[in-house]
């Protein structure tokens, strides 16, 4: 089968498309042929050694934890799924960038009727990593809540998941995105130079919570615009939170088959938009990551298999 592999860290150039040995199952497991897979900005900091202290890689090492696709072999004392189910999931092993790739029985949820396989194949990193933000800062009625990169595959699911609580949410993202957040009763904000003085005369001065999905100074900002500490979460500052003890929910909070599969039938009803960028065949990989590396991208960057 063809797979996505780099030998070495590095940019965008040291993905390879080769030719591996196509995995067999073992005891709880499922081979899926791979329809549809997301890509994601940790999987760029992976591959450039950034986060090696964190999540070290093995050479060679694939890449690739979100999946969505059809069962088409399955291992002993599998429960719950059989050959031929269109299922979607996620693995921790790295590979479902790739023909096939063998995943655990308990982190698949069948498919529902109706939902994309591009959605499907992009739900679980950003659906889950959204869910545990909402999650972390608690945003109810009563309650205004600033989200950064408002937009982006992680932050355009926060949203919705914080309107659906009731709460007031102001989005931040660059001016093209406005109309998609207004349409889906986001109060969007232009981020850049100005940003705290436009926040707090969109939100009246009372920001209650803050869900930074960017980085880049946005801990130090909720302080500064009122927010305690138990009511701020980040997915990539870590060390801004640390200082101030603010929280970091994030993917690993809420790493589920429950959670994806409460998105999935959410996404499948019409109660959850999952924005697709853009998709690329397997081997345009570079291609995909070159563009997700922009960090302007709207929604989710999914690769075909």
């Amino acid at each position: 089968m063809r797979a996505v592999r780099f030998h070495e860290y590095g940019g965008i150039d040291v993905l390879r498309v080769e030719e591996v040995e196509r995995p067999v199952p073992g005891p709880g497991q499922v081979l899926v042929e791979v329809r549809a897979a997301g890509i994601q900005p940790g999987e760029a900091h992976i591959r450039t050694g950034a986060l090696h202290a964190r999540w070290p890689a093995t050479f060679p090492s694939g890449q690739g934890s979100d999946l969505a696709g059809v069962v088409v072999e399955t291992g002993p004392h599998v429960r719950g799924f059989a050959v031929g189910d269109e299922v979607l999931g996620f693995t921790h092993r790295r590979a479902s960038h790739a023909q096939f790739v063998v995943v655990d029985d308990v982190h698949l949820v069948s498919r529902p009727a109706g939902l994309s396989w591009d959605v499907a194949g992009a739900l679980y990193v950003a659906g889950t990593t959204a869910y545990a933000t909402v999650f972390a800062v608690e945003p109810g009625p009563d309650d205004t809540v600033v989200v950064s990169g408002a937009a982006g595959g992680v932050g355009s699911l926060a949203v919705q998941l914080a309107r659906q609580r009731g709460a007031t949410v102001i989005g931040l993202a660059s001016e093209r995105n406005h109309p998609w957040l207004k349409e889906r009763g986001v109060l969007p904000v232009a981020y850049g130079p100005g940003v705290a003085e436009r926040i707090r005369q969109a939100s009246g001065d009372r920001v209650d919570a803050f869900i930074d999905t960017f980085g880049d100074g946005y801990v130090a900002l909720a302080a500064e615009l009122g927010a305690r500490p138990e009511r701020i979460n980040t997915i990539s500052d870590w060390q801004a939170a640390a200082k101030i003890g603010a929280r970091t929910y994030g993917e690993g909070a809420a790493a589920s088959a429950v959670v994806l599969g409460e998105l999935a039938r959410s996404a499948a009803r019409g109660l959850l938009e999952v924005p697709i960028a853009r998709t690329y065949p397997l081997a345009q990989v570079r291609d995909a990551f070159r563009e997700l590396e922009q960090q302007h991208t709207h929604g989710k960057i999914v690769l075909r298999p």
